[in-house]
């Protein structure tokens, strides 16, 4: 089929766009910011303004995925952004050898952020659940678009999955470190959604008196079942609404 001449250079030039495209983007640092982020209304109906993305990786995590970090599926609120980063620096120290997982977040401007109910004004993050494999090795929870991205995983009773096995300790450590990372910034944690009936084995770990004491497990179970992830809200002011 003869394809006319200024319809493959258009193509051409297309093609070579999108590539230069997808590599800037995974080239440029995602530190760049134009300024302190405003978050307005609430995480179930709100809005964002400066939004910043989260990167795609460092040296104890990863996003759980390259094609929805390009998406644009990871942006978060600028002061989410330095408590994440400042928890996962500390957790670098006290949690050697362990690994991590971002999970979704939300749009750079905010607003309706399918499937979720929430994640509407950058307060909101998904972090995937830690987990070891049979050797008690800490290891990335698999991801891919075979399991809508880890999301569709189901641990059982005994907290075990794919031949995996959550790391509560790990996750404990986490949520520790993202609460006192909050408060050094004058911040705090809203709320963590995880599936209640995996709760018990979270609060034994060495972390439990300080999570029953600082932080607030939803003990409600919500619309999906948020065992292969834990869901953070976060208590940061926004000029309009109450910022939850």
């Amino acid at each position: 089929m003869h394809i006319p001449t200024g319809h493959r250079c258009f193509a051409t030039v297309f093609l070579f766009t999108m590539v230069f495209l997808c590599c800037w983007l995974l080239l440029t640092p995602s530190a760049v910011v134009a300024g302190a982020s405003r978050c307005h209304g609430t995480t179930a109906d709100g809005s964002l303004d400066y939004g910043v993305r989260l990167p795609r990786s460092g040296p104890n995590f990863s996003s759980y995925s390259d094609l929805a970090w390009l998406a644009g599926r990871t942006y978060v609120h600028s002061e989410v952004r330095a408590i994440v980063l400042a928890a996962y620096q500390a957790l670098r120290h006290s949690q050697p050898g362990k690994v991590y997982v971002l999970g979704e977040t939300g749009w750079k401007h905010g607003g309706r952020f399918r499937p979720h109910k929430t994640h509407q004004n950058g307060l909101s993050v998904d972090f995937m659940t830690p987990v070891v494999d049979a050797n008690g090795q800490s290891v990335p929870l698999p991801t891919s678009v075979f399991n809508r991205f880890g999301y569709a995983i189901e641990f059982d009773a005994d907290s075990r999955a794919l031949g995996l096995t959550i790391d509560y300790a790990a996750l404990g450590a986490h949520l520790v470190a993202l609460d006192r990372a909050a408060q050094a910034r004058g911040h705090g944690l809203w709320r963590v959604i995880f599936d209640p009936q995996l709760q018990a084995g979270l609060l034994q770990t060495e972390y439990g008196p300080y999570i029953q004491r600082h932080i607030t497990l939803s003990k409600r179970r919500a619309w999906v079942r948020h065992d292969e992830h834990y869901h953070v809200d976060f208590a940061i002011p926004c000029p309009t609404g109450a910022g939850r």
